[in-house]
């Protein structure tokens, strides 16, 4: 009896491969993705790091869902369905053509205005309240946006303390927004959105490049409902920046223990 091994069947190997690939996209064009968050727009709900899950069908679908860009430009969704006021997506930015997230402001048939740093939804000013402030640990990815909000605890340890407000949206979805510094951003026209468009903004107002700017100022301007590719659901982990590819051990020394298992779905109280 040879005790010869048998060999590696490589043609069945590759094709596990290739349906497991094929899997993975079918699931990342049609049910969810992972992404990353690479900007601070979205402080202080999402910091700089943060992993998290994009679902794919809550809106239906577009040109844009399929994992890889195989379908010609179309207008419109299938399946489609509007996303509620205050919900955070993902979508693809007209500017740079790459994935942005940002929150829902204005729906079709809303008129969005902002008036000294407050925004109004159809001439009615949206309630903005102060809170307490929001404390950030300073890391690599997360710097001191101006050296007046940094505060350095005893022992050394930097946090960044920002003025938070909470924003209610008609219909009750709270949600808490950086307003650092007054600027132009600040005060704009009234817009009335589209038929097939949506109003969005990141929760760091100053800091945010989104349909207040038009495409041509690097901003979102009125986004075509089929630019948005999936709602923002929960996240999954986050990495302070640290991290090095050649030194393993600092991928967990990087992780932000409290920033796993978020739900984007819940308001704040």
């Amino acid at each position: 009896m040879s005790g010869r091994k048998p060999g590696i069947d490589w043609k069945k190997e590759l094709r596990y491969a290739a349906l497991l690939g094929i899997a993975v996209m079918g699931i990342w064009s049609f049910v969810a993705k992972p992404f990353f968050i690479p900007s601070e727009s979205m402080v202080p709900t999402l910091l700089v790091g943060d992993r998290l899950v994009v679902s794919k069908y809550p809106y239906g679908f577009s040109y844009l869902s399929p994992f890889l860009p195989v379908l010609p430009k179309m207008e419109g969704r299938a399946f489609g369905k509007l996303p509620e006021r205050g919900d955070i997506v993902v979508v693809k930015s007209p500017s740079d053509h790459k994935d942005w997230i940002k929150r829902v402001i204005g729906l079709p048939g809303d008129t969005v205005q902002m008036q000294g740093g407050v925004l109004f939804l159809n001439n009615t000013a949206v309630p903005k309240r102060a809170a307490s402030p929001t404390m950030i640990l300073e890391t690599e990815n997360m710097p001191c946006a101006r050296p007046e909000f940094r505060v350095t605890e005893a022992d050394g340890t930097r946090f960044c303390r920002y003025p938070r407000f909470i924003e209610t949206l008609p219909g009750g979805r709270s949600y808490a927004v950086l307003d650092l510094l007054f600027s132009y951003a600040d005060d704009t026209p009234p817009v009335l959105v589209p038929q097939g468009h949506v109003f969005l903004m990141g929760d760091n107002r100053d800091r945010s490049a989104d349909s207040r700017f038009s495409p041509e100022e690097g901003g979102l301007g009125l986004l075509p409902i089929e630019n948005v590719i999936g709602r923002a659901e929960f996240t999954t982990f986050s990495l302070d920046g640290s991290q090095r590819f050649w030194n393993p051990v600092s991928w967990f020394t990087a992780l932000r223990g409290d920033r796993a298992w978020i739900s984007l779905r819940d308001g704040e109280e």
